[in-house]
C-alpha cells in the first residue's frame, strides 16, 4: 500500500461508527451482544419518569376552559369552599321545612307551646313569649330571608346592568346623566333612604304594601348604582380591545357586540359583587325587619324576631342567639364564597 493508496477501513478513528445497529428485542426494546437491556440515551434523552398525581392535574390545566379553571381554583379555597357547603345545607333545610318541621316541631305560627321554654329535645331552639317554636321559625325566616335576598338583588342586577351598559358602552350625555344619577342615590344614607320608601309603600295600606314585595323594590332599587358602576369600569376596560372593532367592522350592532361580546368578557367581577351583595339583602332586611319597617308579624323573619327579642334578650337568650347565628353564618357564607370567586375568577391568578 502507497502513501496515497487510502482505504476506508472501519478501524479508522477518523470516520463514523459503522459497525451493525444494535440488536433489537422482540418487544422492541435496544439489547447490547450479551441481550442485555440498554437504556435508550439517543437523540430524544432519556425516557422521563411517570407524571405524579398532583402535576397531572395542573398540566390537564391547558384543556380548560375559563369556568372550568375557576372551578378548579375555587375548590381549593378552603374557606369558599365551607361557604358554599353552608348555603347548600341552609338552602336544602328550609326549601324541604314543609315536609317535616310542621310533623315533627311546629307550624311557625302555632302559639300551642309553654311561653318560654328552654331548648329540650322537643324543642331544640326553645319557645317565644308566645309559646312558638323558635326553631320552626328560624327555619322558615331563613326561606323569607334568602327569597328577598335573592330577588331584592335580581332586582339591583336588571337595573344596575342596563344602566351599566348604557353607561360604559356610550359616551358622552348618556354616561353623564346616569353616573350623577347614581351619585344622587349614593348620597342619601342607605337604611334611612329604605326606611323612607317603605314608609311610602306602607302607607297606602293596600294589600300590596303589606306584602313582601316593598322590601324586594326597597332594597333592589337602592342596590343598583354600585352594580352600574362595577359594570362601567368593566366595559371600559373591554370595549376597547381588538376583538370589539373586529366586530363592528363586521357589521354588528350595538345590541349584539354587548351582548355577544362584551357581556361574557365583563361579567366576572358582577358574579363577585353579585354573590356578596345576597348577603347584604339580607342583613339590610333583617335591620328593616328590626326597625319594624320590613317583614310584618306574624310572618317569621331574622331581624323581626331579634325585635321581639330584645326585651328578654337576658331573660331568654336563647331567643336571640339563634336569629343571630343564623344571620352572621347566613351573610358570612356569602361573603366567604364572593371572596372565593373574585380569586378564582382572576385570570391573573395562576397555579
Amino acid at each position: 500500500m502507497t502513501d496515497h493508496d487510502w482505504r476506508l477501513t472501519d478501524d479508522d478513528p477518523h470516520l463514523p461508527h459503522t459497525h451493525d445497529e444494535d440488536p433489537v428485542s422482540v418487544t422492541g426494546d435496544l439489547e447490547d451482544a450479551g441481550g442485555h437491556p440498554l437504556k435508550d440515551t439517543g437523540a430524544l434523552g432519556p425516557v422521563p419518569p411517570p407524571i405524579s398525581g398532583e402535576f397531572a392535574e395542573a398540566g390537564e390545566g391547558a384543556t380548560r376552559t375559563l369556568w372550568g379553571d375557576a372551578w378548579y381554583r375555587l375548590r381549593r379555597n378552603k374557606l369558599a369552599i365551607l361557604g358554599l357547603t353552608w348555603l347548600i345545607f341552609v338552602v336544602l333545610v328550609v326549601a324541604t321545612a314543609d315536609l317535616w318541621v310542621p310533623e315533627y316541631f311546629a307550624t311557625p305560627y302555632e302559639p300551642a307551646f309553654a311561653t318560654l321554654e328552654p331548648p329540650s329535645m322537643s324543642h331544640p331552639f326553645g319557645t317565644d313569649k308566645l309559646g312558638r317554636d323558635v326553631f320552626s321559625r328560624v327555619v322558615y325566616g331563613g326561606r323569607i330571608s334568602l327569597v328577598i335576598g335573592i330577588v331584592a338583588v335580581s332586582i339591583s342586577l336588571v337595573i344596575g346592568l342596563t344602566l351599566g351598559a348604557l353607561s360604559g358602552y356610550y359616551s358622552g350625555f348618556p354616561d353623564t346623566f346616569i353616573m350623577r344619577l347614581a351619585d344622587v342615590f349614593f348620597a342619601f344614607p342607605y337604611i334611612l333612604f329604605a326606611i323612607a320608601l317603605m314608609a311610602v309603600f306602607r302607607s297606602s295600606g293596600s294589600e300590596f304594601g303589606n306584602s313582601f314585595w316593598p322590601v324586594f323594590i326597597a332594597i333592589g332599587i337602592l342596590g343598583w348604582p354600585s352594580i352600574a358602576r362595577v359594570f362601567r369600569s368593566s366595559i371600559l376596560s373591554v370595549k376597547e380591545n381588538e376583538y370589539i372593532d373586529a366586530a363592528r367592522a363586521m357589521g354588528a350592532g350595538d345590541l349584539r357586540i354587548m351582548a355577544r361580546h362584551i357581556l361574557p368578557n365583563a361579567v366576572a367581577p358582577i358574579i363577585v359583587y353579585g354573590t356578596m351583595s345576597i348577603g347584604g339583602a339580607i342583613l339590610s332586611e333583617a335591620a328593616l325587619s328590626f326597625l319594624g319597617m320590613g317583614v310584618q308579624p306574624p310572618e317569621p323573619s331574622w331581624g323581626l324576631m331579634l325585635s321581639e327579642a330584645k326585651s328578654l334578650m337576658f331573660a331568654a337568650p336563647w331567643l336571640t342567639i339563634w336569629p343571630g347565628f343564623a344571620i352572621l353564618t347566613t351573610v358570612l357564607s356569602f361573603v366567604l364564597m364572593g371572596d372565593g370567586l373574585r380569586d378564582a375568577l382572576d385570570v391573573k391568578m395562576k397555579d
